[in-house]
């Protein structure tokens, strides 16, 4: 393990880069930055940048969270970033170019905001279209209302619309009776997976079907498949977990743990095993070495990029706090 960033203000959101860099949300200040391969940091500038600090109202967990790559053409990199405003959370798309990100358009808006339970995160999926996870709000009831986008993830397309294929066709809802969703990911085989905050007994890892009900506020972790819910694959006590950020390969789900200071590594089991949602026993790693850990991403050499969160109000900051780690597990 190594250290490539230190000094970061509050990140939440990591996009690795074909190069080595990393584009990194930092949610209190409003600022995305470039994280070089040399562990440089670089501000992004332009009518963007000067865009989300007028429009992004940082407050509680809300803020500037999750950032995507939703593409690359000759104008530079397309991407998609999930911001709290003074109503709303909403998707913003722009193109970023020699670290100058272009003007931003709202492609997604009516999101529930408030201090507690925004989701945030961004990723565009096998299919090409953008996944985003929402929380509920602060009001439970949110998550099993269908119309709201509170308690959900959402499947849509580059400028926002229902994507093709969704459950209803007219929705950009993908499944709905979540907490507070923030991290997703996919194996090669196609299954996808989520990790979700509970609330005083259960947090989860689930893996996602189109149009499946995850059962709250009705249930907490498992024990809601009888009534029609689907049943998380693995479950923790919230002091061990409170997963954020979620990296997948072909080996391992990777869960980033912030109450619970640990990354979680949770062994796939076997392609071509009968159970399609198996997964093997959870194993801890980096327990309370570094703090709190908001998210993890797989990097272009395969490495493991995770971030830190001690400067949040919640943690106890460490010297070079926040930092980007990269994690080799063999």
């Amino acid at each position: 393990m190594s250290t490539l960033a230190t000094g970061l203000d509050v990140p939440w959101g990591l996009a690795p880069l074909d190069d080595g860099s990393v584009l990194v949300t930092l949610r209190d200040a409003a600022r995305l930055v470039v994280v070089t391969p040399d562990g440089a940091v670089r501000d992004v500038a332009g009518p963007g940048a000067d865009q989300l600090e007028d429009v992004v109202q940082p407050q509680g967990e809300g803020g500037l969270l999750g950032v995507a790559v939703l593409g690359e053409s000759d104008e530079g990199l397309d991407l998609a970033l999930y911001v709290t405003a003074a109503d709303d959370n909403r998707v913003l798309r722009g193109t970023l170019r020699d670290h100058r990100l272009g003007e931003l358009t709202a492609v997604l808006t009516g999101i529930p905001a408030a201090r507690n339970h925004d989701g945030g995160r961004l990723a565009v999926g096998p299919d090409g279209f953008l996944y985003v996870s929402t929380g509920d709000a602060g009001d439970v009831a949110r998550a099993q209302d269908p119309a709201d986008l509170g308690g959900k993830i959402l499947r849509v397309t580059a400028d926002g619309r229902p994507a093709p294929g969704n459950p209803d066709p007219d929705s950009p809802v993908w499944s709905l009776g979540h907490r507070n969703v923030q991290g997703l990911g996919w194996v090669s085989d196609g299954r996808m997976f989520a990790s979700e905050f509970g609330q005083n007994t259960f947090d989860e890892v689930n893996v996602i079907h189109p149009g499946g009900n995850y059962g709250w506020p009705e249930v907490e972790g498992e024990g809601g498949a009888d009534e029609g819910f689907v049943d998380p694959v693995a479950v923790w006590a919230t002091a061990d977990a409170s997963p954020s950020g979620l990296a997948v390969t072909d080996e391992a789900v990777y869960v980033a743990g912030l109450r619970g200071e640990r990354l979680w590594r949770v062994p796939l089991r076997p392609a071509g095993a009968t159970d399609a949602d198996g997964v093997g026993e959870p194993q801890a790693l980096l327990t309370g070495e570094h703090g709190r850990l908001r998210a993890v991403a797989v990097a272009a050499d395969g490495s493991l990029l995770v971030a830190t969160n001690n400067t949040d109000g919640r943690g106890d900051p460490r010297p070079g706090d926040d930092r980007i780690l990269r994690v080799v597990v063999r």
